[in-house]
């Protein structure tokens, strides 16, 4: 993980990838058949890892969206796995990278949990139900746009209150009877 996220896919070799966990090239290779196969490992552990702390039931609605501002809480904790995933995610636009396909699975899926969440808490009606597919998006570029902002100035940077901040703003547009200030108290 510190190797991949300190230089990226392109640049990390193997041979200081097996240096890292005292391991030859050959040895790596023996786990993981080629340094694709060893990064896509690397990012379903990264997964792995915060599917194991939402236990065995994944929260929805309001509770899923209070675990998206949980989890920027969690993030600044975790300096490597958020460099990580902030390297990685921006390298998988390019040609041809290995985690290019994880990296749209990922995405297409959050998108829907988030997007689900947000249509069972404003209890959204069918003719605006895409609306919540917008937030959704809104969300997600803004806590991987905050991790970016974390990286360069941790000081500067809460993650978790301004992915509050959104998410609470956007239940308030697209529900304002159910989220909006007269609603307060």
């Amino acid at each position: 993980m510190d190797t991949f996220a300190a230089r990226g896919y392109n640049n990390a070799s193997l041979a200081e990838i097996a240096d890292r966990v005292g391991l030859t090239q050959a040895g790596v290779l023996h786990y993981f058949r080629s340094k694709a196969l060893l990064l896509t490992s690397v990012l379903e552990l990264r997964d792995q890892r915060d599917i194991e702390q939402l236990g065995p039931d994944r929260p929805q609605g309001l509770d899923f969206l209070r675990h998206l501002v949980n989890t920027a809480l969690r993030n600044a904790e975790r300096e490597g796995i958020v460099r990580l995933y902030a390297v990685l995610s921006a390298e998988s636009v390019t040609d041809d990278h290995p985690a290019q396909d994880y990296f749209r699975d990922r995405y297409d899926g959050l998108r829907a949990f988030v997007a689900d969440a947000l249509r069972e808490a404003c209890e959204l009606p069918a003719d605006r139900a895409e609306s919540a597919d917008h937030a959704a998006n809104a969300i997600i570029a803004v806590m991987d746009g905050l991790q970016v902002q974390w990286l360069l100035a941790p000081q500067s940077v809460d993650m978790a209150a301004s992915t509050d901040l959104v998410v609470t703003s956007l239940l308030a547009t697209l529900a304002p009877e159910r989220f909006g200030p007269h609603t307060a108290g």
